[in-house]
């Protein structure tokens, strides 16, 4: 199963929340308010995105983080490449060279790099303002989760859409089954 982290998905979810309130300094606590995480996650998350400038932090009693330049600027790959513990790579040998003995005489090695530099490529055409405002002539506008109409208006974005009684509102365009519901993610990190 390919699949991104959890670190990377909130990581994902903060900086689209950050992207959807530009002219605002973000807490970390007022992050995690917003969108339903626990701070020790949001706190980690907003460190490393800052170590490789997605974010910058401010000090002061006002302080906290904005995004280190405008989110059509920020790549889904970029996120992935702060975020992931491994360089991308959808085999272990198209992330690196020299860690698989069958490398040389593998005859389906270069199929997988090229499958890895479509993906990466998608990745890198995807932005951080995507994610809040989805293009709906992007060639990415058509793939849609099953079950979601040809407009995709019966997946609610809590952006976009109103959020139901009771649940957090969080500025991103994520489909609420992804914003987690407790705060179980602290014990998991």
């Amino acid at each position: 199963m390919l699949r991104i982290s959890k670190l990377t998905d909130y990581g994902t979810l903060i900086l689209a929340h950050m992207a959807g309130l530009p002219d605002r300094v973000h807490s970390a606590t007022g992050l995690a308010d917003a969108l339903g995480l626990g701070l020790p996650t949001v706190s980690k998350v907003l460190k490393t995105l800052g170590r490789h400038t997605l974010v910058t932090s401010q000090r002061g009693a006002h302080g906290g983080y904005v995004l280190s330049r405008p989110a059509a600027q920020i790549s889904v790959a970029d996120v992935i490449d702060a975020l992931e513990d491994h360089p991308f790579g959808l085999t272990e040998c198209s992330a690196s060279t020299g860690v698989c003995s069958m490398e040389s005489d593998c005859r389906i090695r270069d199929n997988w790099l090229r499958i890895n530099t479509v993906v990466r490529q998608a990745l890198q055409a995807v932005t951080v303002a995507d994610m809040v405002h989805p293009q709906n002539n992007s060639p990415f506008a058509r793939l849609r989760p099953s079950g979601a109409g040809a407009s995709g208006a019966s997946t609610e974005h809590r952006l976009h859409g109103p959020a139901s009684a009771g649940s957090r509102t969080a500025a991103a365009c994520i489909p609420p089954a992804c914003i987690p519901s407790t705060r179980a993610d602290d014990q998991e990190i």
